[in-house]
């Protein structure tokens, strides 16, 4: 570090120069970055349930849909339906709705002089309670319409648009929006549907990107003239933020990505971690720059680059690691983020190891802080904490290593409790809208996640039909099943059309194959071939139950989805089983593989990296263990307050390596070094705590309170993320500060020990 402290004190106008040049390209690329708010394609196009799912839109057309739901005490009046038929006629006229489903679309298959007629569900505007009735009667006899578009107890009912590929969410929804002013009722309207909720996902992505980020930043200043009491200490360091949130993101469009809703976390994680290392650097500034030490601005700037140069390397490559290992996470963006982190830490490890130096060498010496140790250690709140975890470390280590064990291993038990759950509807708070219409859609029209069953084979045939309504009927009894629909349905209700009630075929499949042939022919008389469209293909060659589940929970859906395939498995016809359910049934198995992936990983490379640095297996075992007790009580807690992990707190791991790493890794650098000079370990924990333990806890402080601008996000699962951050940080800081030198003191490592010629000199 001695040349490299020579080489920038040398060279620091084109290294201050270089490091604004490219901050101010990279910053002009950010305009250039796009949204991305499809969850779907947050997954990898491997995944066999997004293969799946792309088989039978292939088959089947898009699922894609959204929904104008209407609610009142009973929607079948004429003022109501008079206006979910103008909402009907009116949406399918908007540019890029493909069909529209209504109680005036869909069809009724009834039996009128002993013929076969299809009318829509609803023909006409009921005129009087008769009309009420007899239009009820008939939706309950309806397959395709009853607990599907309108809700069994006749209280809501919904306008559902088939959507074109490719057409714009926002553009959607403003479309709803103003059909909902320009045809007023009494009734209550929502928007419901998988658009509604990506809109809403991109407003609050942005949302949260301008608010937290200068939160952060603001919080961040605040911290660090709370710590440093000097300007110097506020600038220097938010110059670096700044510098690596401008080179992060502006990278984002360079790589031909898109912000996500986990971009989110990039600029809150740089704020909070990003200024670290200058914390540190300005931290021991203001050690070294007390009276009695004549250092010029040009040598106190070269002596902390080689103090602090190795520990400060050595602790952001653990971070750049830790956030690399991200890349085993199930979600695409989640890599992205590792990766886009990394680069970040890494330009400001490098700007805290040059760009700040160099600074510091043009500027005038500041006012000291410090008039000598012993008067620190009087006036600080800080030192004198850390004073007293000296004492406490050097006198009863083995009553900190215990108690440390004991509370780790009673809140440990939560893990036990922690579940599972990638439900995208618990992204927002209970009385969002796109909750609110998400739960309606469960609760009163059959179901919000869909999932198809897939069948090959002549569908005319009546062994295929009559599989696929015996498949039907088993699936209808698993009680999170809301509503299904099927060729093999409708074909019933034409047999009930067709059929008195105590006739042999009366709501059965035919038994042979002319009979069945002619219930399409009978049904294309006064039907239409589009009414078959989502139910099977054009050749009759593959036919679907449509499958829509009333839950959302993903710990639920794996379960339903295990019962469905099981019913599925080994049947004859059945082709495949997917859809957006089965996707994220999916998903979760594999977040839970990709966190233990990411965290393995993570902790091998680091220990590798510390096995490397210490030339010690001790050395590098002792260091990982606060990491490992603060995993094992975040997840703990995790489980005891019901927090589940799912897509953004399964980040939180690798992160937590990364950062937490540095704590230790800067308490042992130091106490190596005050080893050196012949003190005892107790003294030298004590000499440690009271010296880089403050840059220690000056440090997790501004990752602790950067992260809790993540408190105020849109986003639920943004919240419990960086709630969680705050504990496992101060999990490491604990460790580092107290168990660490427990454990040093009391078992006196080997890796530790001066050699004779330090001690000599």
């Amino acid at each position: 570090m001695k040349n490299l402290s020579k080489f920038t004190i040398r060279y620091r106008w084109p290294i201050i120069a270089l490091f604004l040049v490219v901050t101010l390209f990279m910053g002009s690329q950010i305009k250039k970055a796009t949204m991305n708010s499809d969850l779907m394609t947050y997954l990898p196009e491997d995944m066999p349930s997004r293969i799946n799912k792309s088989k039978i839109e292939e088959l089947f057309g898009g699922t894609e849909m959204i929904m104008l739901i209407v609610k009142t005490d009973d929607v079948i009046n004429a003022s109501t339906l008079k206006r979910v038929n103008k909402f009907s006629r009116e949406m399918s006229r908007i540019k890029g709705v493909e069909k529209v489903m209504s109680l005036f679309d869909l069809k009724y298959v009834r039996n009128e002089n002993g013929a076969m007629v299809v009318d829509p569900a609803v023909k006409k505007l009921p005129r009087n309670p008769k009309d009420i009735a007899e239009i009820k009667k008939d939706l309950k006899d309806n397959d395709m319409v009853y607990g599907n578009v309108v809700s069994k107890d006749f209280t809501t009912t919904a306008v559902i648009a088939l959507l074109e590929p490719d057409v714009s969410d926002k553009y959607m929804v403003e479309k709803l929006q103003n059909l909902i002013k320009t045809i007023p009722g009494d009734e209550e309207v929502v928007i419901g549907g998988t658009p509604f909720s990506r809109m809403h996902t991109a407003q609050n992505t942005m949302k949260d990107l301008m608010r937290l980020l200068p939160l952060g930043l603001l919080i961040m200043l605040i911290f660090l003239f709370v710590c440093f009491r000097q300007f110097r200490g506020v600038w220097l360091p938010f110059v670096v933020v700044l510098m690596s949130i401008f080179v992060s993101m502006g990278i984002i469009p360079l790589l031909g990505w898109e912000i996500t809703a986990i971009t989110i976390i990039l600029p809150v994680l740089l704020i909070a971690v990003a200024n670290d290392y200058g914390i540190h650097m300005f931290s021991k500034y203001q050690e070294d720059n007390i009276p009695g030490k004549m250092l010029t601005r040009k040598q106190l700037s070269a002596k902390i680059l080689q103090s602090m140069g190795k520990p400060i390397l050595l602790a952001g490559l653990t971070t750049i690691v830790g956030l690399l290992c991200l890349k085993g996470h199930i979600l695409i963006p989640a890599g992205q983020m590792g990766i886009l982190a990394a680069i970040g830490i890494a330009f400001a490890l490098a700007a805290s190891l040059l760009f700040i130096p160099a600074v510091l060498s043009l500027l005038p010496k500041t006012k000291p802080v410090f008039k000598n140790e012993n008067e620190t250690s009087k006036k600080s709140i800080v030192l004198n904490m850390l004073l007293s975890f000296g004492k406490l470390v050097s006198k009863k280590p083995k009553a900190v290593i215990i108690f440390s064990l004991i509370f780790t291993a009673l809140v440990s038990i939560g893990i036990l409790k922690v579940v599972v759950n990638t439900d995208p509807i618990n992204f927002y708070e209970e009385n969002h809208p796109v909750k609110y219409s998400a739960k309606l859609i469960n609760k009163e029209l059959g179901g919000f996640f869909p999932l198809s069953i897939v069948f090959n084979g002549d569908i005319k045939d009546p062994a295929v039909l009559k599989k696929i309504d015996e498949i039907e009927k088993k699936i209808q009894e698993i009680p999170e099943v809301g509503n299904t629909t099927s060729i093999a349905r409708v074909i019933r209700q034409m047999s009930r059309a067709l059929n008195n009630y105590n006739e042999k075929g009366y709501d059965k499949i035919p038994d042979s194959y002319n009979a069945s042939a002619q219930y399409f022919e009978l049904y294309m008389m006064s039907g239409e071939p589009e009414d078959f469209e989502k139910m099977v293909d054009f050749g009759f060659e593959h036919a679907m139950i449509l499958v829509r589940l009333n839950t959302s929970s993903t710990p639920v859906l794996r379960r339903v989805i295990k019962d469905i395939k099981a019913i599925t498995d080994g049947q004859p016809y059945v082709e495949y089983v997917g859809g957006t359910a089965d996707v994220f049934s999916e998903l979760d198995i594999n977040v839970v593989r990709g966190q233990f992936i990411s965290l393995g990983l993570a902790l091998v490379v680091v220990f590798l990296l510390l096995l490397f640095v210490f030339r010690s297996f001790k050395g590098a075992f002792i260091s990982i263990i606060p990491l490992a007790l603060s995993m094992l009580i975040l997840f703990g807690i995790m489980g005891i307050l019901g927090v589940e992990l799912n897509l953004t707190t399964a980040l939180l791991s690798s992160i937590m390596i990364g950062v937490g790493i540095d704590y230790t890794i800067h308490f042992i650098w130091r106490l190596k070094e005050e080893r050196k000079t012949g003190l005892s370990f107790e003294q030298s924990a004590i000499n440690t705590l009271t010296t880089t333990g403050r840059g220690i806890v000056f440090n997790a402080l501004s990752v602790i309170i950067g992260f809790s601008a993540l408190l105020f996000s849109s986003f639920i699962p943004v919240k419990f993320f960086g709630f969680l951050v705050v504990v496992s940080i101060f999990a490491c800081l604990v460790g580092a500060l107290l168990l660490i030198p427990a454990i040093c003191v009391l078992y006196k490592p080997k890796f530790l020990e001066p050699k004779s010629q330090n001690i000599n000199q």
